[in-house]
């Protein structure tokens, strides 16, 4: 069996203008090499649109804010700061569930719930919960970071059946022709892990996530013999029984949830994002989350405690939101903050009298979620918090709903930490 790590050499990897997570500096780093377009079009070497100004912290400023509180544990729901929060809702607060963890002062953290309890599909903010469960594998197996960078850096991933199928378009960029290129993946696309991590929780290519997905698992089946070459690959998937794959899956994405004493009741990604992915691999079940699990999952990140301190400040690098700010974080409000962000819809219509379907307005459902963390301004931090938003709020545009809790809840907390405020 040949190993699948090796220097990445003559693949071309292509880019777009709006794509990126990850700080812009942070190709040395990790060899992401969009992230070297990114910064070459904020230099304006190459055309592009400029990130945020909150968009631009070097890799060096992003990093956790709770390890030096490690028993901080999410405090009782304050009354009057929950109230403020839930009359932002308004008419229609029945339909969200919220959380916002106020770590402005973390020796004195303020905490507002709405129905934290409501579940929900959160649909792509569930990556999160692969991207944990592929670095759960990497520190299962190699204790060494040196290590598991490598096997990120060096491991070529080639996009099979699992990619299969996926509208979101990646970022391609040449290091020698510095051509921008933006399009699906299709299958015998090769890259690094590490930049098909990028992919899944930047663009949400729910291709990339199906991949790193079979990666993760891969990793788990063959500890240190990973990664095994695309003949094994197709064998291992081919000959093993269905029910041990689904077990599998459970060891690779549902365990690392409970082993951090989450549970399965409030949250799990129960699939795998693509069908092909899914016709392969039977899964465990629905998947949802609460806004309260999310802030778990959140607090323990921050915390370093999300597997380790070296896996939890890879995963908040590759939620730092540089791309193209869409919902909850395209507030402009938030231009100069520093966010950290995933976000997830689904929505679906039936027939009805003078309603025309539109995205994020579905009749039937119309599911949106956020993840976000602020640090606001980007930098000097004056205001540091989490939003875990759910929302199941028909014929409204989702997108729009949420940009303006986003705006509202920044516009609250400025208030609140003002001179003399309240």
């Amino acid at each position: 069996m040949k190993s699948r790590i090796f220097t990445l050499l003559g693949i071309a990897i292509l880019v777009s203008a709006t794509a990126g997570a990850y700080p812009i500096d942070g190709y040395d780093d990790t060899g992401i090499r969009r992230l070297e377009a990114y910064r070459l079009i904020n230099l304006g070497e190459i055309e592009g649109t400029k990130p945020a100004n909150g968009a631009l912290l070097p890799t060096s400023a992003v990093d956790l804010r709770l390890t030096g509180h490690k028993n901080l544990e999410i405090p009782p729901s304050d009354p009057e700061f929950t109230r403020q929060i839930r009359q932002l809702l308004g008419e229609n607060a029945d339909s969200y569930g919220i959380a916002v963890l106020d770590l402005s002062d973390p020796d004195n953290p303020r905490y507002a719930e709405h129905r934290g309890d409501y579940r929900q599909n959160v649909g792509s903010v569930g990556k999160i919960i692969a991207a944990l469960g592929l670095f759960q594998a990497l520190a299962d197996t190699w204790a060494d970071v040196a290590t598991r960078e490598r096997v990120l850096r060096q491991t070529i991933v080639t996009a099979d059946e699992f990619s299969q199928r996926d509208h979101h378009k990646v970022p391609f960029f040449d290091l020698d022709t510095r051509k921008l290129v933006k399009r699906s993946i299709e299958i015998g696309d090769r890259a690094t892990l590490w930049e098909y991590l990028d992919w899944m929780l930047s663009p949400s290519s729910n291709a990339a996530a199906g991949m790193v997905m079979r990666e993760a698992m891969l990793l788990r089946q063959y500890g240190k013999d990973y990664a095994p070459d695309e003949t094994e690959i197709r064998r291992f998937f081919e000959e093993t029984p269905k029910s041990e794959l689904t077990k599998l899956y459970a060891r690779t994405f549902d365990e690392p949830l409970t082993k951090h004493g989450l549970d399965l009741d409030q949250v799990r990604q129960g699939s795998i994002f693509t069908r092909g992915g899914k016709n392969t691999v039977p899964g465990t079940g629905t998947s949802y989350a609460t806004a309260r699990t999310l802030m778990d999952l959140a607090l323990l990140m921050e915390q370093g405690e999300l597997v380790d301190e070296w896996s939890s400040r890879q995963l908040k690098r590759l939620l730092y939101l540089t791309e193209r700010r869409i919902r909850y974080a395209s507030s402009p409000q938030l231009r100069d903050a520093a966010v950290y962000f995933k976000s997830g819809s689904l929505y679906s219509c039936r027939e009805e009298e003078g309603f025309e379907c539109r995205p994020y307005a579905g009749n039937n459902k119309n599911f949106m979620s956020s993840f976000a963390i602020v640090e606001s301004p980007a930098g000097d931090r004056d205001l540091d918090y989490m939003v875990m938003l759910i929302s199941n709020v028909l014929r409204v545009n989702s997108a729009v709903e949420h940009q303006t809790l986003g705006t509202r809840i920044q516009q609250l907390l400025e208030g609140v930490h003002s001179q003399g405020g309240e």
